[in-house]
């Protein structure tokens, strides 16, 4: 069924069991739980190991989601889910290692497996305009004023707060493979990050992945005035800009 349909007219047939992350779960609260669901007393152990077995699940193998849609009633009293969707943290590979194998990269963008290996954070979207930031808040901000400015993102792709210069340049070639992309924003606050070191990163990208689309870039922050100078001295098609809001007005007149 359409849930959200289901909780947009008639929220109240949708009833909710609230659990502790690690204590165990509270036998009155998964009676009242099944109570409400007017499930039948001859089902009903077989619903309670269910919902014990999907909770064990959900904690032992660090997932995030645990879905089943759907859950059926047998004639013969039992309760079965027929089908599921699984979705665990990343950050619990290394305990998961048995789940993670599973892992088949054919049939995920291909843009994600790449920035995965070298440690980015990216989800592609559907505009124009290549996005390289460091920090979730920053990428936010920097995708909103491209739309303010009338333009469209095509990604979200966060380095983090101390990339690499093989993780920054890693991050532009990632961008520049997309056909959609026709320039570049790059908007970097160098706290840890040292602005040198992205300038780099952007530079060798360019040149490596031998990058047509026009990059603008904004870096403020550490070593700034050096990052300025390499990228001056490279005399590559990248365009700096001290303020967000100039370089964003420039990144979208540029694929207009």
């Amino acid at each position: 069924m359409d849930i959200e349909a289901v909780a947009k007219e008639e929220p109240s047939a949708i009833f909710k069991l609230r659990i502790s992350v690690s204590g165990p779960l509270d036998p009155r609260q998964l009676d009242n739980f099944i109570t409400s669901l007017q499930v039948d007393e001859a089902s009903q152990e077989s619903f309670k190991a269910q919902i014990e077995n999907l909770v064990k699940l959900f904690r032992e193998k660090d997932a995030s989601l645990v879905e089943i849609n759907p859950m059926v009633h047998t004639k013969n009293g039992q309760i079965m889910c027929i089908d599921a969707k699984l979705n665990f943290d990343d950050n619990s590979s290394f305990r998961q290692r048995e789940i993670f194998g599973l892992r088949d990269t054919s049939q995920e963008d291909p843009r994600e497996v790449k920035a995965a290996k070298y440690d980015l954070n990216y989800i592609g979207l559907e505009g124009d305009i290549g996005c390289l930031v460091n920090g979730a808040g920053l990428a936010m901000a920097t995708m909103d004023i491209i739309k303010l400015k009338g333009g469209s993102p095509a990604n979200f792709l966060d380095v983090g707060g101390s990339a690499t210069t093989e993780q920054v340049s890693a991050a532009i070639g990632i961008l520049a493979s997309d056909p959609k992309v026709k320039a570049i924003l790059v908007n970097i606050f160098g706290g840890i990050m040292k602005c040198d070191v992205v300038a780099s990163g952007i530079i060798d990208g360019v040149r490596k992945s031998h990058v047509t689309v026009p990059v603008v870039v904004r870096l403020q922050g550490t070593n700034e005035e050096k990052a300025k100078q390499l990228i001056r001295e490279s005399k590559l098609p990248v365009f700096s800009h001290d303020d967000l809001e100039e370089a964003a007005k420039k990144v979208v007149n540029l694929v207009k």
